[in-house]
């Protein structure tokens, strides 16, 4: 094409460029798309981790009882909740491992065929906690967590992976957001039929435990009418016709062409390349500050004081005059107040940025640290404050939810392309599944040593990890998985570039 022509067409190509990336409402399929992965995807680990609360008495009383029928003596305190704590806490375990295989499986069987297979364990723990009253072992719990942790670790894993390639370039982070609204969803649906009016009497809490096999034959049931990842069918399988028939079902007639060009761009820029593995992510230089990256931010994810919220939300409701019977229905508000953050989060992602929001969320849950940790010293001082607690709590919970609960998943789909983002997100779940297994094993001693001044140290780590994200992620709304790949180079050569011509030492590689 002649240089006057090129240069007359070129603003046509940008607007028609920009006109494809504009946020637009989804296709109706890819919403169904969405919520038949999510509902037996992480929807289930959000409903596994709250679900178990409920029935904590009962547990106990049913493992009391069967250690005295088969020993004939009182199983002592300390052995007690050992047992329970095993039962609560081998569901980290099992998400680890899950997380560690749900990449491997996801190259193999494809998005869709990882989260159809992993309804299976979903099925067998429903089964196993169902039947560990009737049959009088405790064991059968013990197995059972451990078994849906393994669920848990593979959605987690294999979701957001489905979602962010099934989705247009400009609804990607909406789309992406289904990961966090569905854990939430997860949360809250899990504290509410925990409560007495439903399942949570101690009769019913086998079937309350069990209820895990319900999202798993929803999913059964509605995903195989959806298509597998446009992505994985070009790239990974080199099916041409596969993927224009999903990005046809997915996206419409309209903008499939687009779509579509977009990933055979991505698939002639990654020819001749394997999948990745985790370690192989290490040795690639081009992909370490991308590494280092998700690594921060899904430890942060853990480890920037959310749980620490939730285990002083009950003594804060106890202070501020709820009585002990109606706390949990205080509780089912703050999971409440979660799923409305990630709603709103999924409306605003593709407007503000992911950027924007993620800073935006540690700089407030920064500030409710230092004013918990006021309200909590001076809890005594006056009957308001333990209300200003209170508010603290919500607030911190709405901040989390507006920026690391639901942004972290969606940049570590975005800072990858095709043959490493599944090794990237076995890395990004084993060290988010490790620092949820940390700050469990070691939050009670930090809270029996600093009591209320804990929150000092999320304070710490809510700052440093603002600084690290001014410093180094780029806003990635609207930009392709190549365009993102391709800012990180250019940051990267810019950087090396002061350094040597300035003498300065900035950010580069060299981590």
């Amino acid at each position: 094409m002649p240089k006057e022509y090129k240069n007359e067409y070129q603003p046509l190509l940008a607007k028609a460029t920009k006109d494809r990336r504009r946020p637009r409402l989804p296709n109706k399929s890819l919403l169904l798309a969405v919520c038949a992965a999510g509902i037996g995807g992480t929807f289930q680990y959000g409903y596994n981790i709250s679900v178990i609360n409920a029935p904590t008495a009962y547990v106990q009383d049913f493992i009391n009882q069967t250690w005295s029928k088969r020993y004939q003596t009182q199983i002592s305190d300390d052995g007690l909740t050992l047992l329970w704590s095993t039962i609560v806490s081998i569901f980290t375990l099992g998400g680890l491992i899950g997380a560690l295989i749900g990449g491997t499986l996801s190259v193999r069987v494809g998005r869709k065929g990882t989260l159809l297979t992993n309804n299976i364990f979903a099925l067998l723990a429903a089964l196993l906690m169902g039947l560990s009253y009737p049959t009088g072992l405790f064991e059968l719990l013990i197995i059972g967590r451990f078994i849906s942790g393994l669920n848990a670790g593979i959605a987690i894993c294999v979701q957001p992976l489905y979602l962010g390639e099934i989705a247009p370039t400009s609804l990607r982070g909406a789309m992406g957001m289904g990961t966090s609204i569905f854990i939430t969803g997860g949360i809250f649906t899990g504290q509410v039929i925990g409560l007495r009016e439903l399942l949570g009497k101690e009769e019913y809490w086998p079937i309350l435990l069990s209820t895990t096999c319900i999202p798993a034959f929803l999913q059964l049931l509605i995903l195989p009418w959806f298509p597998e990842s446009p992505r994985y069918l070009l790239i990974d399988k080199g099916d041409e016709e596969g993927c224009k028939k999903a990005l046809k079902q997915l996206h419409g007639i309209a903008d499939c062409d687009s779509e579509q060009e977009d990933i055979e761009k991505e698939r002639n820029n990654l020819s001749g390349l394997q999948a990745k593995k985790p370690w192989e992510l290490f040795a690639d230089r081009s992909l370490r500050w991308q590494v280092l990256t998700i690594m921060v931010l899904n430890a942060a994810q853990q480890l920037n004081g959310i749980n620490a919220i939730y285990f002083y939300a009950g003594y804060v409701f106890k202070q501020s005059g709820i009585p002990s019977d109606k706390i949990p229905y205080a509780t089912v508000g703050t999971g409440a107040c979660e799923c409305i953050t990630a709603l709103t989060c999924g409306m605003l992602i593709d407007c503000l940025g992911r950027k924007v929001l993620i800073m935006g969320g540690y700089t407030l849950m920064a500030i409710c640290c230092v004013l918990f940790t006021l309200t909590l010293t001076f809890q005594e001082a006056s009957p308001v404050v333990p209300y200003l607690s209170m508010v603290c709590v919500f607030a911190f919970i709405l901040s989390f939810g507006l920026g690391p609960g639901g942004v972290t998943n969606i940049l570590t789909t975005e800072l990858f392309t095709q043959n490493s983002r599944p090794a990237a997100y076995m890395l990004a779940g084993s060290v988010n599944w490790s620092s949820f297994f940390f700050i469990g094993l070691v939050f009670p001693f930090i809270v029996l040593g600093l009591k209320q001044y804990c929150f000092l140290v999320f304070l710490v780590i809510c700052c440093l990890v603002i600084i690290y994200i001014f410093l180094v992620v780029p806003e990635t709304k609207n930009k392709t998985f190549l365009e993102i790949q391709n800012e990180f180079q250019s940051s990267k050569k810019r950087q090396i570039g002061c350094s040597d011509g300035a003498g300065t030492i900035l950010l580069s590689t060299s981590i």
